[in-house]
């Protein structure tokens, strides 16, 4: 059984299919298909199902999994005590996070590490969706919610707070808000439903209910965007807002608190490089957590 062989199946059970793994490793679909079909007449049983809509393990392809995440990670782990000094941090950390605390947070706190270690490579990854550790879609996690099953490292980051916001030039124009009377006839930014993909995101509810007029954004970003034109009203991380001084606070009686969970896997989580990362974040979070709850 070779390493060439387990790695490319690896990456087939992980995307699900030859292709994606192909896009992965950077092989064509054909190289993918004969390390695949190699490994299995190596070991004389079939590891995955292929079909046109994916592909799937079987019994076999499982075990095989299992075994071959703890050679990979023993790898990673012995790749960076062997290539690394006790001062210098080498390889690359994937960190997958949501896009509020990823884009207005973490792009500045990891660049700032990424910096001071010119072996290292930071692949932030700030998008509305869930990241899985197992199958290596990031080697850090920061999610909405605390898990409650798998293999994990968990660790709370901090609470943070949202709030509604206007822009000031959203309120010279249609009026300031005294109550959530005041809400009515005005358009309010909000998350799109179909894509919501933590229960920590029900908090727009609240404050639609007051008002017909819904204008839907995928991201935090163009959350934000939006409501600094002065279209509409919107909530928004506290963190966040604070770096637009157009951005005008109302109805402070509105505000949720929620909180950043960060995950890794038990099998990375002493790597060196991997280790460094998670600390930073949490070091740095740490000492922002008044910013976070404002």
């Amino acid at each position: 059984m070779e390493w060439d062989q387990v790695r490319v199946f690896l990456a087939v059970a992980r995307a699900g299919q030859i292709l994606g793994a192909g896009q992965r490793l950077g092989l064509n679909h054909a190289t993918v298909a004969r390390h695949l079909t190699a490994l299995e007449t190596s070991l004389g049983v079939l590891l995955v199902e292929r079909r046109p809509q994916g592909c799937t393990l079987t019994p076999a392809g499982e075990t095989l999994m299992a075994a071959a995440e703890r050679m990979e990670s023993e790898l990673l782990q012995a790749g960076s005590i062997l290539s690394g000094s006790a001062d210098r941090l080498t390889g690359t950390v994937r960190v997958g996070a949501p896009d509020g605390i990823g884009t207005y947070f973490l792009a500045r706190e990891l660049g700032a590490l990424a910096e001071r270690h010119p072996g290292l490579t930071i692949q932030l990854v700030p998008l509305p969706r869930t990241f899985s550790l197992s199958r290596r879609e990031a080697d850090l996690v920061i999610t909405l919610e605390q898990p409650d099953h798998g293999r994990l490292m968990v660790r709370k980051l901090t609470d943070y707070s949202l709030s509604l916001y206007a822009s000031q030039r959203h309120l010279d124009r249609h009026g300031p808000l005294g109550t959530t009377a005041d809400l009515a006839g005005r358009l309010f930014v909000t998350h799109v439903e179909d894509f919501a993909y933590s229960r920590a995101l029900d908090y727009a509810g609240e404050v639609g209910r007051h008002t017909d007029r819904h204008y839907e954004c995928g991201s935090v970003v163009a959350q934000i965007e939006a409501v600094r034109s002065g279209h509409g009203i919107g909530v928004l991380h506290d963190y966040a807002a604070a770096g637009f001084p157009e951005l005008v606070r109302v109805l402070p009686d509105i505000r949720f608190t929620r909180t950043y969970w960060l995950l890794s896997h038990p099998d990375s989580h002493h790597t060196r490089r991997i280790a460094a990362v998670r600390e930073h974040i949490a070091d740095r979070i740490a000492a922002a957590r008044g910013m976070m709850l404002a």
